[in-house]
């Protein structure tokens, strides 16, 4: 247990991460730089790709070991040149995070047609789009790899977001039959749920609601983006070799808690933020 997360736990390897300019998606690829890997990064606008490969250079020992490049996951045509410009860099794709994704809030009555369709493609279908082309074109041929999709906790159902939770539901179930098809090639494909993470996706929703969000957890507090990617990391590495075609939540309890039991705000002295003993 003592090299579980050691130096070069990936050492040999190329993750590639989607939407990994920002929030867990940078997160997760932080670490996995951190731990050896050769990282590729995604995302729709060059700055915030740009902002990523320099926060993954100062943990990188060599820069040519981190790429990036602008791919809209909507978009099969843009996927493949990505997937074969990553290819032609490296070699071969170990591993593949699904972070990619996007919503906006809007009740189901005045969702439009249009505003449905384009979540529903950015989240479940440009997911699927990533995810078939590294395998057959990388994982399936060497008969290996880690896919982790990182969807949403939409077990209760998601108010407000009918189209994202459609879209994550629509993941999960992609999850679990990938994990059946694919076992016979040497592939995982596992998801990460978050709740209510404090990071670049959430600040569009304001502090107002965010502190909702907050009370609504049983351990009262937001999670972190560091917190998803060590799970991510996990779930990602030769550590994990019997878990396949699950979903874990990481979200704090809130979608056990309803609202008949009410829980106290705790004292600042008993709340416990990331890192500190228990």
């Amino acid at each position: 247990m003592s090299d579980f997360f050691a130096s070069g736990l990936f050492a040999g390897q190329v993750a590639l991460v989607t939407g990994g300019g920002t929030g867990i998606g940078l997160a997760t690829a932080r670490e996995l730089c951190t731990l050896g890997a050769r990282v590729a990064i995604c995302g729709r606008r060059q700055e915030k790709v740009d902002a990523g490969k320099a926060v993954l250079a100062q943990v990188q020992s060599a820069p040519d070991q981190v790429f990036g490049g602008t791919c809209d996951i909507r978009d099969p045509e843009q996927i493949a040149t990505f997937i074969g410009e990553v290819l032609e860099r490296f070699g071969h794709i170990d591993i593949l995070v699904n972070n990619a994704g996007g919503q906006f809030p809007s009740p189901a009555e005045t969702m439009s047609p249009k505003g449905w369709e384009a979540v529903i493609r950015n989240n479940l279908n440009g997911t699927f789009f990533v995810i078939r082309e590294v395998a057959t074109r990388a994982m399936i041929p060497m008969r290996r790899g880690r896919i982790v999709n990182v969807t949403a906790m939409v077990v209760r159902g998601f108010p407000g977001m009918a189209h994202t939770g459609a879209a994550r539901a629509g993941v999960e179930n992609l999850t679990r039959t990938l994990a059946i098809e694919w076992a016979a090639h040497g592939i995982r494909v596992n998801a990460v749920a978050p709740g209510t993470i404090r990071s670049s996706g959430t600040a569009q929703y304001g502090d107002e609601v965010l502190e909702v969000a907050r009370r609504a957890t049983p351990l009262k507090r937001l999670g972190t983006p560091e917190e998803v990617a060590r799970l991510i990391v996990f779930l990602a590495s030769d550590r994990n070799d019997f878990i396949t075609g699950q979903v874990f939540g990481i979200d704090g309890g809130q979608p056990l808690w309803g609202d008949i039991w009410q829980i106290p705000e705790l004292p600042a002295s008993a709340a416990h933020e990331p890192g500190e003993g228990r």
